[in-house]
């Protein structure tokens, strides 16, 4: 009898010890899932060119002189990126470029950091070099000066810090500094063959993620570990995960989310806004489902939503003004009862914005902008609808303008029954 109770008291502590690995099994096939059917599809994606690079520098002199600026002053960062290769990190040691309206450009960085920041220079430039004691703007100052532009117009690129203009500034106390948006937003925000190409191959990598988590999704499954199924495919797929934002349930409702524990459960609804990078140009992709079967209401605001996102696709025309396309959908929205413009129920955020080699960049598709849309341009298209307290739905897909008209990255899905095409 002894013997029969230590027996069954082990196979009891047995049984209660699995049930810790049993409420794990998500976690683990979300840490270590099977990617075997996964395969990188980046590889044959052509990178930037020098050339192209120094076309852009070549347009954005033709820019310079037409807004009668002698020199743009470019920070690390994307901008950076976009006309010289160098990928570098913001710190409190400047590197920064100086694109003079004739001739090479100019970058000043730290002497230490010279070459790691050579690695990937991409076209013909001066480096100098600062020391630690030594005040990296009377580097630019110095280039200017030599270069006969000391007394011209100075461009900021915007996103520049402003110890850095300060410190310009000081160093050419004569100096003229204005705004480089109209040089550098007119570079960068239409895009050439090869740009639109690797965002198209981001996308595709995007989607073939989707693909692959969707049907994996199970009952119990937290936000964390569906964004880790995301992530993983993505990487095995040959993108660099940008973002894997999920949003569960009444979660759905509030644009970017909620901090509340959120769990995948009958009825409820799955807000997936996922990006990637492919050689540094960017994805935005948005689904929304329904796990189990969907409500009457969840699938009328779908339907909303998906006829949303095709009255902005068609407004956006050469020469409409990018303000006009979210004016076409929230004015349709309060058509069905919702808003009015940011009130809720409703759209509490723009129709869509600029994509590239940042994730969001200049212009947006909100009321109010005035500029025109032009061939290479390129959107998101996300007029998602928020019920607060219920769930919200946002469908998002990219797209590029051609002369022609929008085209799309991805193509958006027509019903939540099939909410990936």
């Amino acid at each position: 009898m002894q013997q029969n109770i230590f027996l069954g008291r082990r196979r009891v502590l047995k049984m209660a010890g699995a049930l810790p690995l049993l409420a794990a099994t998500h976690a683990v096939r979300a840490a270590e899932p099977d990617l075997a059917g996964l395969a990188d599809i980046t590889r044959d994606a052509a990178p930037i060119t020098a050339a192209e690079r120094l076309a852009r520098i070549s347009r954005a002199q033709a820019l310079m002189k037409a807004n009668g600026i002698g020199a743009v002053l470019v920070e690390a960062g994307s901008s950076l990126i976009y006309f010289t290769g160098v990928a570098w990190h913001r710190s409190e040691r400047l590197t920064a470029a100086i694109l003079p309206v004739e001739g090479d450009p100019c970058i000043v960085t730290p002497f230490f950091e010279e070459p790691s920041v050579r690695q990937t220079l991409a076209i013909p430039c001066d480096v100098r070099v600062w020391q630690e004691d030594e005040d990296p703007l009377k580097f630019v100052a110095g280039f200017l000066r030599e270069r006969g532009l000391a007394s011209r117009a100075v461009g900021i690129e915007e996103t520049v810090r402003y110890f850095a203009v300060d410190g310009l500034a000081r160093a050419m106390p004569d100096a003229r500094i204005v705004s480089a948006n109209p040089v550098v937003r007119g570079c960068r925000m239409v895009k050439t063959a090869p740009e639109i190409a690797l965002m198209q191959r981001a996308t595709d990598v995007t989607i073939a993620a989707y693909r692959w988590v969707y049907p994996r999704v199970e009952k119990g499954m937290t936000r964390e570990q569906i964004a880790a199924l995301m992530n993983a495919a993505t990487r095995k797929l040959g993108g660099d995960p940008e973002f894997a934002l999920v949003l569960i349930g009444e979660a759905a409702a509030y644009p970017h989310g909620s901090r509340a524990p959120q769990v995948v459960a009958d009825g409820q609804v799955v807000l997936m806004d996922c990006g990637c990078t492919v050689q540094g140009y960017q994805s935005d992709v948005s689904r929304t489902f329904v796990f189990g079967t969907a409500s009457k209401d969840q699938r009328t605001v779908w339907d909303h939503v998906r006829a949303g996102q095709a009255k902005a696709f068609a407004a956006a025309r050469i020469g409409t003004p990018a303000g006009a396309v979210d004016d076409a959908v929230r004015g349709f929205y309060e058509t069905l009862g919702y808003g009015p413009r940011y009130r809720m129920p409703g759209l509490s955020h723009r129709t869509g914005h600029g994509i590239g080699l940042d994730g969001h960049e200049p212009v947006n598709l909100v009321h109010g902008e005035t500029m025109p849309l032009a061939a290479g341009m390129c959107f998101s298209d996300e007029p998602g609808l928020y019920l607060p307290g219920k769930f919200g739905v946002r469908l998002e897909d990219c797209f590029h303008m051609t002369p022609g008209g929008p085209k799309w990255f991805s193509v958006p899905p027509v019903s939540i029954d099939a909410p990936l095409g």
